[in-house]
């Protein structure tokens, strides 16, 4: 393909050139031009010829903003050769067409409308093409945005991001088995739904110059993508150019710490507000990043912010940031540390008091780190004691771990004086300690001995109120006991009472049915003795009138006959 490129462009390259032949040099690249031809397609080269100004003509060849592959590609449509077009060359090559003037007007079918067709239509619906031609855009940006191609490729990426947001990266959350793992930092891995289809394109968008990708996504903030998704596509940008080269090496050249610099200020501008859009422990490292490259106070402040609102997902080790300076007075920078829990304070709201606890235990678990550093000072130590009683007030949680912070930080500061021990010794709430710290610190030789004094009758005021706890609450429950055996009685008379009333209502309606039979009973005898006298009565008349001869006669006057056995009468 090389071979018939050459031998089709052979014959306008090196021949020397006629009167009607320009002969130009574009780099270190020979061009033999006919001008009529080109003058035919490009209006700027008609309106030189024109004036008949061969020095000016090759003047613009000689200052055309272009490569010599692009501007061979001018020269070979203008020669009648085909041009083969790519995502590679196709924004040089519609910036060329139109600094030269290749358009309708001068002539019909020409090279800026293929161009602009081509990109429109092969580059365009492609995500992944958009990106190719971005990263060709970078030597021509100024010319890029003033043509729109850059906007037009803003534009499609906004619509295809809000369509589809995972193209710019998976939410970066906690690892299911961060608990199991002992490298924190590979805990944070980006959401693993849809990590069967790995595509090209997830990482295309950091792969892009700073210049481009901060209009980008500024553009897709604008546009409400869903911030998760940006965050996460910030920080993977973040660790390419950023975390992954040695930032605290000295040999590091000025031009790059600069240039790593304006990355992180514009990262931290580009960043959403929000909670949980990034993990605790990678804005940590974003922040620690932003030290070491001194970047400006606006961007640590940033950073400080957003950690501040979510510093309960925290651990110990991401507050160990190193001191800065030639001096490093101390081994970890503190006075970070003390800005980011006054935001953190001055920004919590819930009615849950969790998330105070949890950063309670997390300043105690940091100040036992970092007890052990003997140039760290009483107040600065002190300071961050009280930050952490401060929020535990009114909080049902003991003050064991600001006891173990205290006792490493004067084993290792063994040159206190007395007084300054006490000093040290006076953030430690005595009332909250647990019986097996009490029982420590009573031994503690390390302790000043008012403050073991102090330790001691704490103990036995515990001692006495657990006494008199136990005592009350045997007390109280003698006497639910009794309480209960009362209302036990007291159930069982309701109980007795409610059957006695249920007896004497079946016994009242056992009286009346007793009175109902009884009323039944005395009608019916009363019927019996009128029927009896009326047969009495009756026997008397036939008595009177002779028809009871016998006390089997029923019949009056009627005697039976005697029937002869043989007549039958």
């Amino acid at each position: 393909m090389t071979e018939r490129r050459h031998k089709d462009t052979s014959s306008w390259m090196s021949k020397p050139a006629p009167s009607t032949e320009l002969e130009a040099h574009l780099g270190s690249v020979p061009f033999t031009l006919d001008k009529e031809l080109l003058a035919s397609k490009s209006a700027k080269v008609a309106a030189l010829l024109k004036e008949n100004s061969h020095e000016s003509l090759s003047y613009l060849l000689r200052d055309i903003p272009a490569d010599a592959e692009t501007f061979e590609l001018v020269a070979r449509f203008c020669h009648g050769y085909e041009v083969h077009m790519s995502t590679e060359n196709i924004v040089p090559l519609i910036c060329l067409s139109f600094y030269l003037g290749m358009d309708e007007n001068h002539s019909s079918n020409n090279l800026l409308s293929k161009a602009v067709t081509f990109f429109e239509q092969r580059v365009l619906p492609s995500w992944n093409e958009v990106i190719k031609a971005l990263h060709v855009s970078e030597k021509f940006l100024q010319q890029t945005m003033q043509l729109g191609l850059f906007d037009a490729c803003l534009q499609t990426m906004i619509a295809k991001a809000s369509d589809n947001p995972r193209l710019l990266g998976e939410p970066i959350k906690l690892s299911t088995n961060y608990n199991d793992t002992e490298d924190g930092d590979d805990s944070y891995r980006p959401n693993a739904r849809r990590r069967l289809f790995v595509l090209d394109w997830q990482e295309g968008l950091t792969t892009l110059p700073l210049q481009l990708y901060e209009p980008i996504i500024y553009a897709m903030n604008q546009h409400e993508i869903p911030p998760e998704y940006i965050s996460a596509s910030i920080y993977q940008y973040a660790k390419k150019w950023i975390f992954s080269c040695d930032i605290g090496v000295e040999t590091t050249s000025i031009y790059k710490r600069k240039s790593q610099r304006n990355v992180i200020e514009t990262l931290e501008r580009l960043l959403p507000h929000g909670r949980e859009l990034l993990p605790c422990t990678l804005l940590f490292e974003m922040l620690r990043g932003a030290i070491d490259l001194e970047a400006s106070s606006a961007c640590r402040n940033g950073l400080e912010i957003r950690i501040g609102k979510q510093l309960d997902q925290a651990k110990v080790k991401d507050l160990l940031i190193p001191s800065q300076g030639y001096t490093k007075e101390v081994q970890y920078d503190i006075e970070y540390i003390r800005r980011i829990l006054k935001i953190f304070y001055g920004n919590y709201k819930s009615s849950d008091v969790s998330g105070l606890i949890i950063v309670a235990e997390l300043v105690e678990e940091f100040l036992a780190e970092i007890a052990g550093d003997t140039d760290l000072m009483i107040d600065t130590f002190i300071s961050l004691a009280e930050m952490s009683m401060a929020a535990a007030l009114g909080i049902q949680r003991n003050s064991d771990g600001i006891y173990r912070a205290i006792d490493i930080y004067l084993d290792k500061h063994t040159y206190l004086t007395e007084k300054e021990k006490e000093h040290v010794c006076r953030v430690l709430d005595f009332r909250k300690l647990s019986p097996e710290a009490c029982e420590h610190a009573a031994k503690n030789e390390r302790l000043p001995v008012r403050v073991v004094v102090q330790v001691l009758f704490m103990a036995q005021l515990q001692l006495r109120d657990t006494l008199t706890k136990e005592v009350r609450g045997y007390d109280d429950k003698l006497g639910k006991e009794e309480e209960e055996e009362e209302a036990n009685m007291g159930c069982r008379e309701d109980k007795v009472r409610m059957e006695m009333e249920k007896m004497s209502i079946k016994v009242k309606e056992l009286e009346k049915e007793c009175n109902v039979m009884k009323k039944e009973i005395t009608s019916s005898n009363s019927r019996q003795k009128v029927k009896k006298g009326k047969v009495n009565m009756w026997k008397e008349m036939k008595r009177k009138f002779g028809c009871m001869s016998s006390m089997n006669d029923f019949h009056c006057q009627v005697k039976k006959k005697k029937v002869h056995p043989k007549l039958g009468i």
